[in-house]
C-alpha cells in the first residue's frame, strides 16, 4: 500500500513537471516594437529584423502576435534569390519617417534564421512595428501612407520567430 502511493506521488510529482515545462515553453516573447526602448536579447539579432524577447536557451521560439506595415515586398524567383532583397542603407533612410516603430525585413530566409507567420516563403518585404491591435495598426496606417511613398502598404497580422535548428 505504502509503496503504491509513493509510485502515484512520484507519478503525478513527474506529470507535474512536464506539464510544467510544457507549458514555459509556450509563451511567446514580447515583441521590442520601438527600436529605441531598452529590449533584452537585442544583441542576439540582425540590424534589420524585429526583436523580441526569448530566452537564452531557446532552439524554436516565436513571438507575441503583433501588427506590421508591409511597406514592399518581392517574390523570389529561386530560394537564393536574394537580389531582390531590401539594401540596410534602404530600411535605414525609412526608420528615419518612423522613430518610434522599428522597421525591419525579411531578407533571404537562412536554415536556423529569422522568420516570420503569415508570410509566403518565397516572399521578401520590407516591414514598419505598427502595435498590437488591430486599431493601432489601421491608424498608424494612415501615418505611413500620409508619407505618400507606400501606396501599396497593407496591414499584416504575424508572429517573429527564431528556429535555431
Amino acid at each position: 500500500m505504502r509503496s503504491t502511493l509513493l509510485s502515484i506521488t512520484l507519478l503525478g510529482m513527474t506529470i507535474l513537471s512536464l506539464s510544467a515545462n510544457t507549458a514555459a515553453q509556450h509563451r511567446l516573447g514580447k515583441i521590442c516594437g520601438d527600436p529605441h526602448a531598452p529590449c533584452g536579447g537585442r544583441e542576439q539579432f540582425q540590424p534589420w529584423e524585429l526583436t523580441f524577447a526569448f530566452p537564452r536557451n531557446a532552439v524554436v521560439y516565436e513571438s507575441e502576435y503583433f501588427y506590421s506595415i508591409i511597406l514592399k515586398s518581392a517574390k523570389l524567383k529561386g530560394q537564393n534569390d536574394c537580389e531582390k532583397s531590401f539594401a540596410e542603407d534602404d530600411r535605414l533612410r525609412i526608420q528615419e519617417l518612423f522613430p518610434k516603430n522599428k522597421v525591419f525585413a525579411l531578407k533571404c530566409s537562412e536554415p536556423g534564421g529569422m522568420f516570420y507567420t503569415n508570410v509566403a516563403n518565397d516572399i521578401v518585404f520590407l516591414g514598419v512595428y505598427a502595435g498590437k491591435t488591430r486599431s493601432q495598426a489601421d491608424l498608424f496606417l494612415k501615418t505611413v501612407k500620409a508619407t505618400g511613398k507606400f501606396p501599396g502598404a497593407a496591414v499584416r497580422r504575424m508572429k517573429a520567430g527564431i528556429n535555431g535548428t
